[in-house]
């Protein structure tokens, strides 16, 4: 039985999903520094060109070869601008489930690319790689990624009481605070999925089909 997860590219109309590389340093480094990214997920702050050399040379190979997880960078794919950040972690090869997490950069929000993203790896997930299940989780006042999950088909399991530490800060403070959050749980399942993609598509006017290889 397959326990890692290939080398993969991911493709739709307007994306790209492809490992992370050594020219997405200095576009990494500004998008988790952002307030919205450090606030709403547990990356490290400041986030260091050093530290995004550390992921993509160690952290993500390691995280796919041990087949825990798969980290894959978000890009146009007509000017190959980097847009996010798209991980796939806790996974479960028995169970053929994994949990999604997803980072969209400052520049690019708004035009649906998360949830575009986020379905062309469900799609491969479910057909290519044969998996049940896949979990989201979202901090009860992340309300743009709730929108996400319920966007591409996702259903409410119930709330993780205290599960997360969010960070906060004041206008003008450079100080970032850590406080407790709960998380809302969502699954998807491949039967979820039905009429998800084409609503979507003809809501934001691109095709969310994806090609692998």
């Amino acid at each position: 039985m397959t326990t890692t997860f290939p080398d993969i590219s991911i493709s739709t109309e307007r994306l790209v999903l492809r490992p992370l590389e050594e020219e997405d340093v200095p576009a990494l480094v500004e998008m988790m520094n952002d307030e919205l990214v450090v606030a709403w997920t547990t990356v490290p702050h400041p986030f260091t060109e050093e530290t995004a050399r550390a992921w993509l040379t160690h952290r993500a190979p390691a995280e796919r070869t041990a087949g825990r997880g798969l980290d894959l960078a978000v890009t146009e794919f007509l000017t190959q601008r980097l847009v996010g950040v798209l991980r796939l972690t806790a996974t479960d090869w028995r169970l053929r489930a994994t949990e999604l997490r997803y980072a969209i950069a400052p520049w690019a929000r708004g035009e649906g690319y998360a949830c575009e993203a986020s379905l062309a790896v469900a799609q491969w997930l479910f057909d290519d790689q044969h998996f049940e299940r896949i979990e989201l989780r979202t901090a009860a006042g992340n309300t743009a990624s709730q929108q996400v999950a319920q966007k591409i088909g996702c259903i409410s399991e119930g709330v993780l009481r205290g599960a997360f530490i969010a960070r906060t800060r004041n206008d003008g403070d450079p100080t970032w605070t850590d406080t407790r959050s709960d998380l809302i749980l969502w699954s998807l399942l491949p039967e979820d999925l039905e009429g998800v993609t084409d609503q979507l598509a003809d809501a934001a006017g691109f095709t969310a089909f994806s090609d692998w290889n």
